[in-house]
């Protein structure tokens, strides 16, 4: 699978208000360049934001939207479905690194060079990198877990490593030093009175999450 060759050349600061924009008006039979300018955006910057739609899948090679186009106007997950097309538009580059959406933009340019063979230059790397990453600060990549009445929980871990000496090991030549892992998990619970919902959370912490 090659990398998307769909990308913008400007107003990568405004992605987060063309899919504001486009939750808050009623999905269209055909996602047009008429049906974004009436959503206020005229340039011709802006119109290149139609194709990267497509790019993720909200929208079909017609301009149609499909499925993902009406799961994201589901403002609880709608961020979580960019996220998922953004990994499978990208797919190469997440195959490279799992967690892509954290590179810098130089390092997203020095693997776009590399997926690309060298194909394209400096200037069409530095777009798509932009693009890329444009995308990937709008969209929500937070882990999350399902328990058995389906409600998804957001699990948020953080790894913390703690550098310190042991001078229990140390002898006159060397100081042994010990790398300590701590993490920090934040859960989200719903607002309910049922026992039973937590009971189910936590049963399921259990299984998917192993603390030793």
């Amino acid at each position: 699978m090659a990398l998307p060759t769909s990308y913008m050349t400007g107003s990568f600061n405004k992605v987060p208000t063309y899919f504001d924009a486009i939750l808050t008006a009623k999905a269209p039979e055909k996602f047009t360049i008429k049906f974004f300018e009436n959503l206020g955006f005229t340039s011709s910057n802006d119109r290149l934001f139609i194709n990267v739609l497509k790019v993720i899948g909200l929208l079909d090679e017609m301009g149609i939207p499909t499925n993902k186009y009406f799961e994201f106007m589901d403002q609880s997950k709608s961020k979580k479905i960019i996220a998922e097309g953004i990994r499978k538009a990208y797919e190469d580059l997440f195959q490279i690194n799992k967690n892509a959406q954290n590179m810098s933009k130089s390092e997203i340019e020095g693997k776009f060079k590399t997926l690309t063979s060298g194909s394209k230059g400096q200037r069409a790397i530095s777009f798509m990198a932009s693009t890329f990453k444009a995308l990937c600060d709008y969209a929500d990549w937070t882990e999350s877990i399902v328990i058995n009445d389906g409600i998804e929980e957001k699990v948020e871990v953080k790894k913390e490593a703690n550098l310190s000496e042991n001078k229990n090991f140390s002898n006159e030549n060397n100081n042994t030093k010990t790398v300590t892992l701590s993490y920090d998990i934040h859960i989200h619970l719903p607002a309910t009175r049922d026992s039973a919902i937590y009971d189910a959370l936590f049963e399921s912490l259990t299984k998917h999450i192993s603390i030793k």
